[in-house]
């Protein structure tokens, strides 16, 4: 063997102890990824054929006053189903050739080797999956994982084995706003309250730079707030009635998307979670990889409680 004889024992290790700091940097990246993983909005499970999410969209008809021994209600409710998806998988992988073992053959050369493939690895899947989570889920052959494109912009889209075109189920369409015009408070406060119920409102608004930008510039002589968690995350961002307004590269050109994280939840499998494999070598090439593989999806529980503009200038 070239190089250093304990190379595979030495990069296995090292980057099972990255995969913390790895993970972290991939999902504090983006506005979307940090929204999508902050607070309660992962989720890991064990398994399961598919990843069950239960829904409430009708009220207990039962529920009422009475008098003495009136008769009470004890009709059978229906208004709870279950949104059912399938698992997502998503794989990395880090390879490291002949000739660059035989150049590092010493324990912190190694490492370092590692760092740098690492941290390209880190930079392609940040890429990768804010371009996946801002899409449809059809990409790839439809083996991507859902995104706010069907989530939210789907509005006609079946989601989760759901038909929002079907009979009795409008509950499980988002607000759609063709805007056709300029950003305006109104206009962003109409979609806004509109999946708003009470003290249930949107918890986050994101759009291009373009238009934060505008916003921004809507502002101008007001008093401007910021969201704390968002600042202390690295991002800009304003507040708009209470939730931070703020910028991404994924988001579509003309589109405003208002997100209440409540009912998203990037859902992980516990054990295949980021999870490297051995570093292995293939009997036909000079190199050593270790794949990194993750199984879940993006799912949602409630879509009417999430809108979007478009064609907003």
């Amino acid at each position: 063997m070239a190089g250093n004889a304990n190379f595979d024992e030495i990069l296995s290790t090292t980057l099972k102890n990255y995969i913390p700091k790895l993970t972290d940097n991939i999902f504090s990246a983006r506005p979307l990824f940090y929204a999508l993983t902050n607070g309660q909005t992962i989720r890991r499970i064990s398994g399961g054929a598919n990843i069950i999410v239960p829904i409430i969209y009708g009220t207990n008809s039962t529920a009422g006053s009475y008098s003495g021994t009136d008769t009470i209600d004890i009709t059978a409710q229906t208004g709870i189903s279950a949104a059912e998806y399938d698992w997502g998988q998503y794989a990395a992988t880090v390879t490291i050739s002949g000739i660059e073992e035989a150049k590092n053959n010493g324990e912190a050369q190694i490492i370092d080797l590692l760092e740098g493939k690492i941290f390209q690895t880190q930079e392609t899947v940040i890429e990768n999956m804010n371009t996946m989570f801002w899409a449809d889920g059809t990409g790839n052959s439809s083996k991507d994982w859902n995104g706010i494109g069907n989530i939210v912009g789907g509005t006609g889209v079946t989601l989760g084995g759901i038909d929002p075109t079907g009979a009795g189920n409008s509950w499980w369409k988002s607000t759609e706003v063709d805007l056709s015009g300029a950003l305006t408070q109104a206009s962003m406060a109409n979609v806004y309250n509109t999946i708003s119920v009470g003290n249930d409102q949107p918890t986050i608004v994101i759009t291009t730079q373009a238009l934060y930008e505008k916003y921004e510039a809507l502002l101008e002589g007001q008093i401007r707030y910021t969201d704390t968690d968002m600042a202390d995350g690295g991002f800009q961002n304003l507040l708009f009635k209470g939730a931070p307004v703020t910028f991404d590269d994924g988001c579509a050109s003309g589109q405003v998307v208002f997100l209440n994280t409540k009912y998203l939840q990037l859902v992980a499998h516990s054990d295949v979670w980021f999870k490297p494999t051995p570093f292995v070598r293939p009997t036909n090439q000079d190199a050593v990889f270790s794949q990194l593989l993750c199984y879940g999806q993006l799912t949602c529980s409630n879509r009417a409680r999430q809108g979007f503009m478009h064609s907003v200038t």
